[in-house]
């Protein structure tokens, strides 16, 4: 028989366990903790056991969460470990922010959401979950700068963009049964079953996006699985469109603004058309393509573009969600249901006109008498507008010719400077034309001469060959400044005071201020500001052009984005010479009433002796500077170039 030990011993580990901090801490009570906590003091960082009250842990002992807790006083408390009681939540809201939940010191914790002791139920309107407060709480993070760039989030302030929606706006207003944060980004509407979209049972996943929306717009999902869309989605199709494809993800806006994608006014360009108008999707799913053009070139493409609200567009005819293909009994443009369809509209329309094809407008009509007339038109316009041409250029020829005729004439340019005008106006034109037809590819006239995409490889063969030629023809000029002639234009050539003084002169005859017109030497400050800026935009473009051309050589000894100023400088150096020559250059040597139809000399280099003096009444044309028989052999061909009249220029 064992002997019996003393009850003491037997009561020593008793003691010793109770005797343990742990032990003490088990013994606590939320009024032990209130001995510190009793009053805050107004202090918010303080927390007192009135906290509790009124939330949805009021009852639970402060050691119930802060299991951390071992002696009192205690040390700073760190953050109370939820999962304890809430553990499936806990572990379904370790995919929040893919997944970083535990990594990231940016992933919210629990009370970043819910608050820390009086948490309330997400039906009560202080709550921070209650929907009305969703998107302010979700804000915290979501629209925080730091934390959109720690974690590369490439939505760029979602919230921001939600408040303007119509979800937002309703939201804001006291619906709380309008869309907020957690009916689409939760699975199970939480906010802790919150899924990346690569998830498949993401809400946001590109496949879920159809349920999410039908949460609230049931009967819409409906249709949308039974169009064509919904079809090619349910097959996996990624990219058929879905709801967020064609309304916006966060910024949904009402049909009724004009700023929405699914508005009148932007529906057919800007969501149909992406798609419709796609090479890739025409290709893989044998679409036609050019609807939107035909659209837009039809009635009612003309009247949305002019504003009109009614008029039809897209979904008119196509509907909005339930969109099946005409060879569908159900769609909306089965040719059984186009009466119907157009009846909308225009009510009592027949079955006749309701087939006539939308889609062939004023000018893609293939068939009926729409296509006769469209026939006799083109041929009208080529005829009658091609003649006109004709006749024009027949009158325009004549008239040169009697302007070469005119006897008597001047030597305005001997045939050495006639070739180097030559030589620059032609190179000049073929770059101009082969430079913008790169920038406006798809224009109708760069597709008319170069094809499709500008004709990259001849469009570009031209435009350097034509470069040369503009470089040499300058190297040509300099030459020519070398000559006794040629020092003699630069110095008639330099601006000078009297420039000024002859422009304003000009401008107060012009306007009526005057009745004396300035009196012009050998170059007017016409000519004058043309040769300078002609000088200036050769050495701009040539320089630039030239660097251009060897991109890959010049950018190793340039800084970071020195190519795209120079590409700038290149492109807008081009416009200012294109428009200078419309406009200043033309103007003076062709629409001019006193020298049109133009100034021969860039042909002859000879020009009217009544134009010459028109032009430049300061200088003395001596009988021997006339030619008085146009084509003769061994005419005087020197430049009338004699010292001015007596007096001012001015």
């Amino acid at each position: 028989m064992t002997p019996r030990k003393p009850i003491f011993l037997m009561l020593v580990p008793i003691l010793i366990l109770l005797s343990s901090p742990a032990a003490w801490a088990q013994d606590f009570t939320s009024e032990d903790c209130a001995a510190c906590h009793e009053d805050s003091g107004g202090d918010p960082a303080e927390v007192t056991l009135d906290h509790l009250a009124g939330g949805v842990h009021e009852g639970l002992e402060c050691l119930d969460c802060h299991t951390d807790v071992s002696d009192l006083p205690h040390d700073e408390l760190g953050p109370a470990d939820c999962s304890a009681c809430h553990e499936d939540v806990a572990e379904a809201y370790t995919q929040h922010g893919r997944g970083m939940v535990g990594e990231s010191g940016y992933i919210p914790g629990c009370a970043d959401c819910h608050g820390t002791h009086r948490i309330l139920t997400a039906d009560d309107r202080e709550s921070m979950t209650h929907p009305a407060n969703m998107p302010e709480t979700c804000g915290k993070c979501h629209e925080d700068e730091d934390l959109i760039r720690e974690l590369n989030i490439r939505f760029q302030h979602p919230i921001r963009v939600y408040d303007s929606s119509v979800h937002g706006k309703a939201t804001a207003g006291g619906l709380t049964q309008a869309a907020t944060c957690n009916d689409c980004h939760s699975t199970d509407g939480s906010a802790h079953h919150i899924y990346p979209p690569i998830h498949q049972e993401s809400r946001i996943n590109h496949f879920n996006i159809p349920k999410t929306c039908g949460q609230c717009h049931r009967a819409i999902e409906e249709e949308y699985w039974e169009g064509i869309h919904g079809q090619l989605t349910a097959r996996g199709e990624v990219d058929a469109p879905i709801c967020t494809t064609c309304h916006g993800e966060h910024g949904i806006l009402p049909i009724s603004d004009p700023r929405s994608p699914v508005s009148t006014y932007r529906l057919a360009e800007a969501t149909c058309t992406p798609c419709h108008e796609s090479a890739a999707l025409n290709e893989k799913y044998d679409l036609p393509t050019g609807r939107l053009q035909s659209f837009v070139d039809s009635y009612h493409g003309l009247k949305s573009k002019a504003g009109d609200k009614s008029v039809a567009n897209c979904a008119s005819c196509h509907e909005a969600h339930l969109i099946l293909p005409a060879s569908d009994e159900r769609s909306s443009i089965n040719p059984a249901n186009l009466q119907q369809t157009c009846g909308h509209c225009h009510e009592g329309i027949s079955s006749e006109v309701a087939t006539v094809p939308i889609h062939e407008t004023a000018t893609g009509h293939r068939v009926g008498l729409a296509h006769i007339i469209q026939v006799i038109y083109v041929v009208l316009i080529v005829v009658v507008i091609g003649g006109m041409i004709v006749h024009w250029l027949i009158d325009l020829f004549r008239r040169l010719r009697d302007v070469m005729r005119q006897k008597p004439q001047v030597r305005r340019m001997e045939p050495n400077e006639v070739a180097q005008h030559t030589v620059l106006a032609v190179s000049f034109i073929a770059l101009v034309v082969t430079g913008f037809a790169l920038r406006f590819y798809d224009a109708w006239w760069s597709t008319m001469l170069f094809g499709h995409e500008g004709g990259a490889g001849i469009r570009g063969i031209i435009h350097r060959v034509s470069g040369v030629v503009l470089l040499l023809g300058s190297v040509w000029h300099l030459g020519f400044l070398l000559t006794p002639r040629g020092r003699e234009f630069f110095g008639d050539m330099l601006p000078g005071w009297h420039d000024a003084r002859q422009f304003f002169q000009r401008m107060r005859f012009n306007l009526g201020r005057t009745d004396e017109a300035p009196r012009f030497g050998r170059f007017s400050y016409v000519e004058k500001a043309e040769y300078w800026a002609l000088i200036w935009g050769t050495v701009v473009m040539g320089i630039t052009g030239l660097m251009l051309w060897f991109d890959n050589s010049v950018a190793h000894y340039l800084p970071k984005g020195a190519m795209d100023v120079v590409l700038v400088i290149h492109y807008y150096e081009a416009w200012l010479a294109a428009l200078a020559i419309l406009i200043w250059h033309m103007y003076a040597t062709v629409f001019n009433p006193e020298v049109y139809p133009m100034n021969p000399s860039w042909i002859t280099g000879k020009m009217p002796l009544h134009m010459y003096r028109e032009e430049h009444a300061a200088v003395e044309v001596k009988p021997e500077h006339i030619i008085s028989h146009v084509y003769e052999p061994g005419t005087d061909v020197r430049q009338a170039d004699a010292e001015p009249k007596g007096g001012s220029e001015d």
